[in-house]
């Protein structure tokens, strides 16, 4: 019976201390306060009879403490300060609950005082915050913390400038790319760019080497004092190191005072294009050397490649030219018809350029002795060459005006009469093909009239006579003359002799071309009269 009552009231003060238990403490703590567990440190984070006061997480978070401290970080910010830690940090919801808890996709970096512009926008959290880049000693040991990150740049970034310049980064560059160095002013250096040196790229002077292992450009301990320090010296030290007392940071090829070197000193005045040229182009090697000048040709190629030689010996270039160009030409009218080729008619308003440079280069030599020389024969194939040797234009035409054209067709078997004699050479012999196309046409040519005219009559006269028409017509004139009906079929006799042709010869289509007919086939009195 002793036994029992003490079974009962051991498990009834063992149900009492679970109640009490169960009703102080609201469920397991998370992981990172497993430490806290137990009665006896609940007053660890909770005053008795109060809620959780902020004074006692951040007696054990004093990293933290030391943010708020200096109005530092996130939980200084506007949209965090003055809030319970309660309010975004419960606990008692078990071991694995995460009592760090934001959407980093959305995070306002502004509110930590370091915004995200440039490059570090497109960074992702696990970039920057991971374990290297804590400087704080105290958290250096901290897994999943976003705290004790420093926001100098060299606490993410290794030195690309090896401790060389200083450690403030944005002195010279941005957060929008490394290089280059936008902020860099180079007249805040010891040497200012001025002249080409303006426009020299950076690697031209400062050096991509290796150092150390790493990619290392020199920005410091250049020598600059002296021009030979990056020049070399094309007169081998014949004028002294101390370049600048002849050439100037602008040019090197222009030199101090030479605008007032009065050329005409040395034989040879500088005139027109040789103004315009720089020392170097005459004086190759050193420029007090004597340069010869006598004659175009002691600096400019033959051009013309002996084309105006005499006696193997080529005209100067003066000759024809002059300092302001070799685009100008002296060489006048009167001096061109003293040679082979006088210039006539359209010929005198043709420019050079167009019988000259039929090529790439010009030529002068065996050039208009004939037509062909710079015409195309149009008329090759087409006319036979014994009525123009040689294949001479000017048998026919003129240089005058080309579109006249006096040529003798009595040569040819066709010779011209009446209304023919004031035909163009085209109208007979140029004829549109299928495609519209001009085809010219002077052999092979029939003189019968059908050849040139419509057959108006539609094949009542026998086509393949070639004189058919000429039993009426003239070439002189159209209209019928003195017609001699008795050589027909019928007889004029009587009244009839006073009728007009027309009165018989009407009119008539064939339901595709209207015609007149004279070919009739029946004299019967009434096929005329009722």
């Amino acid at each position: 019976m002793k036994a029992a009552i003490f079974l009962f009231f051991s498990g009834f003060v063992y149900l009492i201390s679970f109640s009490v238990v169960a009703q102080l403490s609201p469920g397991p703590l998370a992981h990172a306060h497993t430490h806290l567990e137990g009665l006896s440190n609940c007053t660890q984070c909770h005053t008795l009879g109060a809620k959780v006061a902020n004074e006692k997480c951040l007696a054990c978070h004093s990293d933290l403490k030391s943010l708020i401290d200096r109005k530092s970080g996130y939980h200084s910010s506007k949209e965090i300060s003055g809030k319970e830690c309660i309010t975004c940090h419960s606990d008692h919801h078990g071991l694995n609950f995460e009592m760090i808890r934001f959407n980093t996709a959305t995070f306002d970096h502004k509110l930590t005082g370091y915004p995200l512009t440039g490059a570090h926008a497109d960074r992702v959290c696990e970039d920057c915050h991971k374990p290297e880049f804590i400087t704080t000693e105290t958290i250096q040991d901290k897994q999943d913390t976003y705290l004790g990150l420093n926001a100098t740049c060299l606490s993410c970034h290794a030195d690309y400038h090896q401790k060389s310049l200083s450690s403030s980064c944005l002195n010279c560059h941005n957060d929008q790319a490394f290089r280059p160095a936008p902020k860099f002013n180079h007249s805040t250096a010891k040497f200012h760019l001025e002249g080409k040196h303006a426009d020299v790229e950076c690697v031209k002077c400062h050096k991509i080497t290796n150092r150390d292992g790493k990619e290392y450009q020199a920005f410091t301990g250049i020598a600059y004092k002296s021009c030979v320090n990056c020049h070399t010296d094309p007169h081998r030290n014949q004028f002294g190191q101390n370049c600048s007392e002849c050439h100037t940071v602008q040019s090197f090829l222009s030199v101090r005072e030479i605008s007032n070197f009065d050329h005409s000193k040395t034989g040879f005045m500088l005139e027109d294009k040789h103004r315009d040229l720089t020392c170097k182009s005459c004086h190759k090697s050193n420029i007090t050397d004597p340069v010869k000048h006598q004659h175009c040709s002691d600096c400019h190629p033959d051009y013309h490649e002996n084309q105006f030689a005499r006696k193997g010996i080529s005209i100067d270039c003066a000759d024809c030219h002059n300092t302001s160009g070799f685009e100008y030409s002296s060489f006048t009218v009167e001096r061109h018809n003293a040679g082979n080729y006088v210039l006539q008619g359209g010929h005198l308003a043709t420019p050079c350029i167009a019988c000259h440079k039929k090529k790439e280069k010009w030529s002068f030599q065996e050039i208009g002795l004939r037509c062909s020389d710079c015409h195309d024969n149009i008329h090759d194939s087409y006319i036979d060459k014994k009525y123009y040797p040689e294949s001479n234009c000017r048998i026919c035409h003129n240089e005058a005006e080309w579109s006249s054209v006096s040529f003798d067709h009595s040569k040819t078997r066709f010779a011209l009469e009446g209304a023919h004699q004031s035909q163009t050479c085209r109208s007979c012999h140029f004829r549109e093909n299928n495609d519209g196309q001009a085809q010219q046409k002077f052999t092979g040519l029939s003189p019968g009239c059908i050849n040139c005219h419509d057959d108006i009559h539609l094949k009542q006269f026998d086509p393949n006579d070639p004189s058919v028409c000429l039993r009426c017509h003239t070439p002189f004139s159209w209209i019928i003359g003195d017609f001699n009906h008795d050589s027909t079929a019928f007889k004029l006799d009587g009244e009839h002799e006073k009728v007009s042709c027309e009165k018989c010869h009407k009119e008539i289509s064939d339901g595709q071309k209207t015609y007149i007919l004279y070919k009739i086939q029946e004299f019967k009195c009434e096929n005329c009269h009722l």
